[in-house]
């Protein structure tokens, strides 16, 4: 059963050594993801899952131990996705983190997570509205008490230099979505139009879908962390307990 979701954008710039010179534009972003996780460990779930969007290759389930790095922005960080006691896998899988499990791997490694043994599923943005709410179910089923760390970022067509450009209907989808999360509201995440997520660049749909599916059967309720689009992208932070 879930009892605590927190959700978080997916940007490497997250990572102060990505964002260089300009990491403290995201210092809000990050105060308010180390929040959301502070909320997750006070629910003491007995299990985290990590959901994060991904290419159609890198879809699948990552255990506990395997590795991600951001040298495909420049940076030598590695990270690992951990375990309960801070530890990781003897043997670490060879196929790495995706890039926005690796970001999420790097968030509970800031914010030094120890509550529950940790995994990691990367879905594709193409995955429909149906599969991801059974897929939250089915997450939701495997443990007395599930948590999961939701991540994606908003539409990426915010402002004339985002890299979506600038799309009239970005500001709109992103404060439907803003409520909702704010809200706990499932049925308005599962209403979310895939099509039009899909043409704004949105790449938190699926993730915020399969948490739809994950509390249809709690009564949680939500909390707006954050909500801004700093470089044309909408960023939101939510926790639900």
């Amino acid at each position: 059963m879930l009892v605590a979701a927190a959700v978080c954008p997916c940007p490497p710039l997250l990572v102060p050594e990505v964002a260089a010179g300009a990491a403290p534009e995201l210092d809000g972003a990050r105060a308010a993801c180390a929040d959301a996780l502070r909320v997750l460990a006070a629910a003491r779930p007995g299990r985290l899952v990590v959901v994060g969007p991904a290419e159609e290759s890198e879809q699948g389930p990552y255990p506990a131990g395997t590795r991600g790095s951001f040298r495909g922005f420049g940076v030598d960080t590695d990270v690992r996705l951990g375990t309960a006691d801070g530890g990781t896998d003897p043997v670490a899988p060879e196929r790495e983190l995706p890039p926005s499990l690796a970001v999420a791997a790097w968030l509970l490694g800031w914010a030094r997570w120890s509550e529950a043994p940790v995994e990691g599923l990367a879905v594709a943005e193409a995955l429909t509205p149906d599969r991801c709410v059974r897929t939250g179910a089915d997450l939701a089923g495997q443990d007395e008490r599930v948590a999961l760390l939701v991540m994606g970022d908003a539409s990426a067509c915010r402002s004339l230099k985002a890299p979506g450009y600038l799309d009239q209907r970005a500001a709109s989808f992103d404060a439907q979505v803003a409520r909702a999360l704010g809200a706990a509201d499932v049925a308005a995440l599962k209403a979310l139009d895939a099509d039009l997520a899909q043409e704004l660049k949105a790449l938190g749909r699926a993730p915020w879908q399969i948490l739809a599916g994950a509390a249809e059967q709690t009564r949680l309720t939500g909390d707006l962390l954050y909500d801004d689009a700093p470089y044309g992208v909408g960023y939101l932070v939510a926790a639900w307990a």
